[in-house]
């Protein structure tokens, strides 16, 4: 449900504020004082019209029950972005921001309630719509990251990665065409790349009906080509690296999924894992994932005009 939707119920009584999020709009919010933005995570204007229009409705607000909010939306998301930006501590939250156990409330209750994967969702939908996708995608790609974990990820969720010499946990995602994430899943580093294909997989296929191809890498060969075949109707194409190649080169298909990778380690909490539950991993995962699509979201807009993507400009010379 958008916020447009609740938009004939009655306001709260504070003072009016300059934030027209929901907090500040029908609940506590408005006895917080206001903040500047002043770091390179904040939201800019842009980005947070973005955001606003795709954020799910508290529960509250739809009579299902709890408390109205007393912070700002979008301040909470500022810190929650900061802190995925910046790979600090929760005690470590700037003042300016809500204090910090309030921000990691809000960061637990959006990862237990699968908020953060429902506005990732939802953004993902208008970044394939701008780029002249159907919101669904028809194929994806999958592979993995072995990241080392930190002291405070206990034994039973962390493992060693023999092939890579690493101690700590591993990220098995599925992208789209245009990198952008469709299912992660947090395990031990020696969990291999077919033991969490047969878990990701059967998802994949009942989450995105149209997808019927797959590309991945050798580590998925094997017998999971046939069961995903026959059990999944899905094309597990695989896409090798031939033995004569040296050095740098790019596979087709699989640079998509690797560069995404590449994106996620550019926030710092990424770096390493130093999460006790995997699903916060996943949680900062997906945190990640829609700071940039919120970013790529608003450079798409100039003065109320849409810009046309190069592939909606090379369809129109076509046409």
């Amino acid at each position: 449900m958008f916020q447009s939707c609740v938009s004939a119920l009655v306001p709260s009584n504070f003072r009016v504020s300059v934030c027209d999020c929901l907090a500040h709009r029908f609940g506590n919010a408005a006895d917080r004082p206001e903040r500047v933005r002043r770091y390179p995570s904040d939201m800019t204007d842009a980005e947070w019209a973005v955001v606003r229009d795709a954020l799910p409705v508290p529960a509250w607000l739809e009579g299902r029950g709890g408390q109205p909010e007393g912070y700002c939306h979008r301040q909470m998301l500022d810190a929650v972005f900061y802190v995925t930006d910046n790979g600090i501590k929760w005690r470590s939250v700037p003042a300016d921001f809500p204090a910090w156990d309030r921000v990691y409330a809000f960061f637990r209750r959006w990862r237990e309630n699968g908020l953060v994967k429902e506005l990732h969702d939802r953004l993902r939908g208008k970044v394939r719509e701008a780029e002249g996708r159907q919101t669904e995608p028809s194929a994806a790609i999958i592979d993995s990251q072995s990241v080392k974990g930190a002291a405070s990820v206990p034994s039973a969720t962390r493992g060693y990665d023999g092939g890579k010499k690493i101690n700590g946990r591993r990220r098995h995602v599925i992208t789209d065409c245009l990198g952008l994430l469709l299912m992660v899943l947090v395990t031990a580093a020696d969990v291999t790349d077919r033991q969490a294909a047969r878990i990701m997989l059967p998802r994949l296929r009942v989450r995105f009906r149209k997808i019927s191809l797959v590309w991945a890498d050798g580590g998925y060969t094997g017998v999971l080509v046939d069961w995903a075949k026959e059990k999944l109707q899905l094309t597990l194409q695989i896409v090798k690296r031939s033995d004569d190649m040296k050095g740098f080169v790019v596979l087709p298909r699989r640079w998509v999924v690797e560069r995404t990778l590449g994106w996620l380690l550019r926030t710092r909490r990424l770096a390493r894992d130093y999460e006790t539950l995997p699903a916060s991993s996943e949680a900062f995962i997906h945190f990640s994932a829609t700071m940039l699509m919120t970013r790529r979201l608003a450079r798409t807009t100039a003065h109320g005009q849409t810009i046309r993507t190069p592939r909606q400009q090379r369809t129109t010379l076509a046409a």
